[in-house]
């Protein structure tokens, strides 16, 4: 038989059946050598590779949420911390349903900086002095657990009294000046709505805020002993003079120590009515307080 002009005398039709099967059973289902079966099974091979894939996401999942808290815990502690207003003792300077933000930094840092308040060291790092009229937020003294917001009246050294509702300041009644009436949304025992007289109130150095007083005779708070603020502490009272629980309560409040300071109130960022939740969203459009978010306390 004749292949490719070369004489091929033992090639029969026989012999080139018998090499066909011969070279069919070499190779493999793809036309390959035999060998292509160790490739079939490659991917069983792969398997793990694909189970550590998908360990290492979860493992980088874990990481993202670590470091999220991580640097919210850091925001909260050197930066800013967010508060919401849960009573009326700051009226009308701050309402109920108020959310602000307060500079942890402005008075330096001490353990009341940290959540839960860790005992690891005493005093207070990098402080500042706060400043008469600053609406400050601290630990009420009491029990050095409870958030307390009011407005820093005395510094270490002066002397504080409320006599017939006007207050004085080592010896010199504080000036004031009548801005009208005020109605609160709040009812009396009676279900009528409470008004109060609305004052703003100037301190020596300038600083100016507004006050409210429902009469200049109420039993104690409006005529008191005068107070002498401690070294390293401060005297702090509520705008809403005849509905604050202050310093001028010296076995609930009474001086604050400059330890207890956690911050000073800088701005408001969400305001919603009292009887809504934050979380109700559907409410916003109609019972947010736009006029006050971004707002400057003051």
């Amino acid at each position: 038989m004749l292949l490719a002009g070369v004489v091929c005398p033992d090639l029969t039709l026989d012999n080139w059946t018998r090499m066909m099967k011969r070279d069919n059973e070499r190779l493999g289902p793809g036309g390959e050598d035999g060998d292509m079966d160790e490739n079939i099974v490659q991917p069983r091979a792969s398997q793990p590779k694909v189970k550590a894939k998908a360990k290492s996401g979860g493992m980088d999942t874990i990481k993202t949420v670590f470091y999220a808290v991580l640097i919210a815990v850091l925001v909260r502690t050197v930066l800013i911390e967010p508060f919401s207003i849960p009573s009326r003792s700051m009226l009308p300077t701050l309402l109920v349903g108020d959310y602000l933000f307060v500079s942890k930094f402005s008075y330096g840092y001490s353990k009341h900086s940290l959540p839960f308040s860790p005992n690891l060291f005493s005093g207070r790092v990098w402080f500042r002095s706060p400043k008469r009229g600053d609406v400050v937020v601290f630990k009420l003294p009491t029990d050095n657990k409870t958030d307390y917001i009011k407005r820093l009246i005395g510094l270490p050294g002066d002397r504080i009294q409320v006599i017939r509702g006007r207050l004085h300041l080592n010896g010199k009644m504080v000036a004031r000046t009548s801005l009208g009436s005020y109605t609160d949304i709040e009812r009396d025992r009676g279900g009528y709505k409470v008004r109060y007289k609305r004052y703003r109130e100037t301190l020596p150095s300038g600083v100016n805020y507004t006050v409210l007083e429902r009469s200049d005779e109420a039993p104690f708070v409006d005529n008191t002993d005068v107070y002498i603020v401690p070294k390293g502490h401060y005297f702090m009272m509520g705008d809403n003079r005849d509905n604050s629980r202050d310093s001028r309560y010296l076995s609930m409040v009474g001086f604050v120590p400059a330890q207890n300071l956690v911050g000073r109130a800088d701005f408001i960022f969400f305001s919603l009515r009292e009887d809504k939740r934050w979380w109700e969203i559907w409410y916003w459009p109609s019972y947010a307080r736009i006029g006050r978010i971004f707002s400057s306390v003051y």
